[in-house]
């Protein structure tokens, strides 16, 4: 098979780089579920295992990823099969394939950001809102319960969805070139609006008290294995690992960059920025004693505009805004590199041209996204998750997000650690970096790291066994109509696993990778 050869690309500045690496990471998990763990977890007591894992799992597992990425010059495909050949390629297909289930989940989750973003401008703030599709008469759910479910239920997040892959496309259309653009007014206005949001957060009266709760640690709590293992989870979804985006990302860097120092700064800006968005959620919520709760959509969409809709006078309006700008700016750079990293790994087996491969993906994950905003509704009263859209979104996320990535990081810390050699890829690494890695490293990727993640997945598999299958009750309140959604858990878990497997190994059997120039 004939390939054509192509042009990569490559990021015109170091400080571009970076931003959009930490842009990249930093994500709606960084802004919520961060928080919400660290409320779940004891507080104070959570951050001591989050930085521990830090340190420990996830900067070596990013310093690893950017090595890979420039020591092969290719994405995560390529640069696997350069190391165990086809079945490395299988590996990077899968893990490219996973991140696509998630890619179109979280682009439907953006979708709703925008539709909430409209609202914030005055809707959103009404005292009672019916929702009639969902059985329940005006006023029966306060907002910003009522209006999200309203949104759910019509047919405007498919319009909301096109809009997302329509930034996305734009975004990524020339590369590193306009990616870097972008994450430079994007990434710094984020900044911006969470500082803005923790000053008012603060100055609220007893918001300071959310501040004090957050930084009093529990220490009892730590004796809790599942504080650990959160802790674990949370470093490695946060710094966007077992994407393939890392690897994608540092192959548009120069061969003499200093690797291990931009892998430290984007994850501790990563990381700092979770810590920051965990005071202005405690202190706004805190202002007025309301709970959060460890659930991304929760925080996002129910309980933060609960805490924003309690605040006085018209700031109400101002703070909405600037949150849901917030949530969609830190998404959109997320998004843009779970895009690019599946475009550059076509581009790099198929040689195809930019414009095109955009195209396909562009419809495919539209397709995929319009799924999970499908509005009709299969659960009236809400004990579950109300819409199709949403139940779907719900299981594919518990195996895609909750297993697929772990799965991923150990098989790369396999390849690389024990099939290539975690020394070489540690000598290109200290080659050109100012921070020497010492075989430390090594015993980290070979051993600490891996056995880390399956004591991670045996935890999260026995816990399946030991309670049932990821759903197995949560559709005994559907109606009749969609009775079949009581299978729907297991259909979710083999269609993840056939379509992540076959298209990986029929990808990965298809002849040999494009040259580029």
């Amino acid at each position: 098979m004939s390939q054509q050869s192509f042009s990569r690309g490559q990021w015109k500045s170091r400080v571009g780089f970076i931003l959009a690496a930490s842009g990249s990471a930093i994500g709606l998990g960084n802004i919520v579920f961060f928080a919400a763990n660290a409320y779940k977890f004891g507080g104070g007591a959570f951050y001591l295992p989050y930085l521990f894992a830090l340190f420990v799992f996830g900067i070596p597992v990013m310093i690893l990823e950017f090595g890979l990425g420039n020591f092969t010059g290719r994405a995560f495909p390529e640069s696997l099969h350069r190391i165990a050949g086809r079945k490395g390629e299988f590996v990077g297909w899968w893990a490219n394939l996973n991140a696509g289930f998630i890619t179109m989940y979280y682009i439907t989750i953006l979708s709703w950001v925008v539709g909430m973003l409209f609202g914030a401008f005055g809707a959103l703030w009404r005292d009672s809102i019916p929702v009639p599709a969902f059985g329940m008469a005006e006023g029966d759910l306060a907002n910003p319960y009522a209006y999200f479910f309203h949104m759910l239920s019509t047919w405007k997040p498919i319009f909301y969805v096109a809009l997302v892959w329509i930034f996305n496309v734009v975004i990524v259309r020339r590369g590193a070139e306009t990616i870097e653009s972008a994450t430079k007014v994007f990434v710094p206005l984020m900044w911006i609006f969470m500082i803005l949001l923790i000053i008012r957060g603060v100055t609220l009266e007893n918001g300071i008290q959310g501040v004090y709760l957050l930084f009093t640690p529990n220490f009892e709590v730590m004796k809790d294995p599942a504080v650990w293992q959160g802790a674990f989870a949370q470093t490695f979804f946060s710094l966007s690992l077992g994407f393939g985006i890392m690897t994608a990302y540092a192959s548009y860097l120069p061969k003499k960059s200093d690797l291990t120092s931009n892998s430290i700064i984007t994850s501790l800006l990563d990381s700092g920025f979770a810590y920051i968005a965990g005071l202005a959620v405690f202190s706004i919520l805190f202002a007025f004693a309301i709970v959060p709760q460890a659930s991304t959509i929760g925080m996002m969409f129910f309980i933060l505009p609960q805490g924003i809709g309690e605040m006085p006078g018209n700031s109400v309006i101002v703070f909405g805004v600037v949150f849901f700008a917030l949530l969609l700016l830190a998404g959109l750079t997320s998004s843009v590199s779970l895009v690019e990293a599946l475009v550059s790994s076509m581009r790099d087996k198929f040689g195809w041209s930019r414009k095109r491969t955009i195209a396909i993906a562009a419809v495919i994950g539209f397709a995929g996204s319009a799924i999970f905003a499908l509005p009709q509704v299969v659960n009236p009263g809400l004990e579950d998750d109300g819409t199709l859209g949403l139940t779907l979104l719900d299981l594919f996320d518990h195996w895609a997000f909750s297993y697929g990535l772990l799965i991923i990081g150990f098989c790369e810390c396999i390849l690389v650690g024990w099939v290539l050699g975690a020394d070489k890829v540690r000598l290109h690494l200290n080659s050109n970096s100012a921070i020497k890695l010492g075989a430390w490293f090594d015993v980290l990727i070979k051993y600490v790291i891996p056995l880390a993640l399956l004591v991670v997945l045996g935890y999260s598999v026995w816990g399946e066994i030991r309670d049932g299958l990821y759903g197995s009750a949560f559709t005994e309140n559907y109606s009749e109509g969609f009775s079949v959604l009581r299978f729907a858990p297991r259909l979710a878990l083999a269609y993840w696993l056939i379509i992540c497997s076959v298209a990986a190994l029929l990808l990965a059997r298809r002849g040999s990778f494009a040259k580029a120039d």
